[in-house]
């Protein structure tokens, strides 16, 4: 059985073989939805308090000041496991796609409630990019989508793909 438990900061030991980098401004954009919306994700220990998933919510929460972070201790994996999962749980997110369509809809709702987007991780530019037909608007004309960035996990580095 999984236990459910608060757990102090210090205590935690980040995967020191962690493949998933977290820059500054991803941190600043963590903690601002942890100071929104609470720390709704628990981070996921083995029973040694090692990280297995939220290296970004603890740094998160250590920007906000927090000294206790909600955890679950998963403690029935092997250690083979615990790495895979460690890679799963990053990796997985990312193959998932968004329906643009609805994406834009909701993303326009919540601005005309006022509710700050950038708390979704989005920006205030997304909302006018996003086309059902994958293209950028701007000016009336359509044009191709920016080349995509992704972060160098070794060097931080970022590259259009």
């Amino acid at each position: 059985m999984r236990r459910y438990e608060n757990v102090k900061i210090d205590k935690l030991k980040p995967y020191e073989n962690n493949a998933r980098t977290h820059s500054p401004e991803q941190i600043e954009k963590i903690a601002k939805s942890i100071e929104q919306f609470g720390f709704i994700n628990p981070v996921l220990i083995d029973g040694d308090y090692g990280i297995i998933a939220g290296h970004g919510r603890v740094e998160g929460a250590k920007q906000l000041g927090m000294t206790e972070v909600p955890c679950i201790f998963v403690e029935d994996l092997t250690e083979t496991q615990k790495r895979a999962y460690i890679l799963a749980d990053n990796k997985l997110t990312l193959d998932a796609g968004w329906d643009d369509l609805i994406l834009k809809e909701e993303l326009q709702a919540l601005e005309d409630l006022n509710f700050d987007i950038t708390l979704t991780g989005f920006e205030e530019y997304d909302i006018s990019d996003i086309n059902i037909d994958g293209f950028f608007e701007q000016a009336g004309e359509q044009k191709e989508k920016e080349p995509k960035k992704i972060q160098c996990p070794h060097c931080g580095e970022w590259f259009e793909e």
